[in-house]
């Protein structure tokens, strides 16, 4: 190859010293160039008009998956631009002689875009990889992302070391040496992806969190799904369609709620009370036995516990003509029996997990009765009309206890309670047509 590429040297240099000498080893160098960017503007057409748009037609015929990403992730087209580097830097060492000023040059310019899309090639490799192992289940624990990106930063990071060490004209293994004594600059200027990646990997092998799961983080405003584990940032979708970002360390450093325990249940939890007035509870009485002997949920407990009452009032000789002695039903307690009942019949309850309705301590506003359940379904708009309809009952059944729900005296009761003391009675159009000035 020295031989021809002398001999044609030789030739066409005889040919310029002939025909315009003062400019032979100008015009030499700039037809050098010019056949080198010919060649290379005729790999570049070879590259990207013929095998490229074959590659693409057989990847999008292909049936495997891991085709479709390679080529939508620009491997090939990245992959054809560093071959067309080496080309050129291998042009340029046969075609220009060593002593040309213009050969270090064209050589540093050519590594130079080698390792620019050489890096960039193997971003796209690693994005592949990515986007393959995302279709695979098993792969949602582990943040293949954090790591991803730690490894495209080390790359960077090299390639950047190696672009000095060219431009310095001295070996990388001597930048590389120097960095101990900057390694405290380093940890400082790269803290949030050091801390990045310790967290995902401390997240992915306690398996604390994965993409999908539905994260609650007050601290930081963050109420929704997990939809990217970053190597420095995990991104949120709240409720409302926003996005949250949190420092991937903080969910290390912080505690978080995390939703998914739930949803791998099957059921979501009803934990509500209803405060009662304590003025209304007492005694059954006889016609409210065998009004509530009515109700098929109803019926089976009542005769039971009725039974057993009498069964021990017998036995204990109780005198029953004072309402103090003896035991007996409350209306408070058959409600409890009548809504433990309802409960567990209600199809949408699931009946697995705790069932339980309890008494909490009074307080002010009345004597808390808590309903502890769960429903079949983790669906957010389902879970809220199951909660709904079986609260509507609750409402609806309390008279029949006689019973009454405890609630803040309003404006009209306050009014009603000055006209009655007043002697007269409150009347709502009245007061209606006395405030517009009005007759009623």
């Amino acid at each position: 190859m020295d031989q021809a590429r002398t001999y044609i040297k030789s030739l066409l240099m005889e040919w310029l010293n002939a025909t315009i000498p003062e400019y032979s080893t100008l015009l030499y160098t700039a037809a050098i160039l010019m056949w080198i960017a010919i060649i290379s503007l005729a790999i570049h057409l070879i590259l990207h008009r013929v095998v490229l748009k074959w590659v693409a037609k057989r990847a999008m015929n292909a049936r495997q998956l891991w085709r479709h990403i390679l080529f939508e992730s620009k491997l090939y087209n990245r992959l054809a631009f560093t071959l067309q580097g080496v080309i050129f830097h291998i042009q340029a060492g046969l075609w220009l002689s060593s002593e040309s000023v213009l050969l270090p040059l064209v050589e540093t310019a050519s590594d130079f875009w080698i390792m620019l899309y050489g890096l960039l090639s193997f971003f796209s490799l690693l994005d592949a990889v990515l986007r393959i192992s995302q279709q695979k289940p098993a792969m949602n624990a582990f943040p293949l992302r954090g790591v991803i990106q730690s490894v495209k930063l080390l790359s960077a990071v090299l390639i950047v070391l190696l672009v000095i060490s060219i431009l310095m004209g001295k070996s990388p293994l001597i930048l590389l040496s120097g960095l101990g004594a900057i390694s405290a600059v380093m940890m400082l200027v790269f803290k949030d992806p050091i801390l990045g990646l310790v967290a995902g990997i401390q997240l992915s092998v306690n398996d604390m969190l994965r993409v999908g799961d539905w994260l609650e983080m007050s601290q930081y405003g963050a109420d929704g799904d997990v939809i990217d584990i970053g190597l420095t940032t995990v991104k949120v979708r709240n409720w409302d369609k926003t996005i949250t970002t949190i420092p991937t360390y903080a969910l290390i450093a912080n505690s978080f709620k995390n939703w998914r325990g739930m949803s791998e249940s099957g059921g979501r939890r009803i934990k509500r009370s209803l405060l009662l007035d304590t003025s209304s509870i007492r005694f059954l009485l006889e016609e409210d036995m065998q009004r509530l002997r009515k109700s098929s949920l109803l019926s089976p407990y009542l005769d039971g516990k009725f039974q057993e009452i009498c069964r021990y009032n017998d036995e204990a000789r109780v005198d029953l003509s004072a309402l103090i002695n003896g035991r007996r039903l409350t209306n408070l307690g058959t409600f409890r029996a009548y809504l433990t009942v309802y409960l567990k019949a209600h199809p949408r309850v699931h009946q697995q997990l705790t069932l339980m309705v309890r008494q909490k301590d009074p307080d002010p506003n009345g004597l808390p009765l808590e309903i502890y359940v769960f429903t079949k379904t983790t669906d957010w708009i389902d879970y809220e009309g199951i909660q709904a309809d079986i609260f509507d009952h609750i409402f609806a059944v309390l008279t029949e206890f006689d019973l009454r729900a405890h609630q803040a005296p309003s404006g009209l009761d306050m009014r009603s309670l000055g006209q009655s003391q007043s002697g007269r009675q409150f009347d709502p159009l009245r007061h209606s047509a006395m405030r517009t000035g009005q007759e009623p």
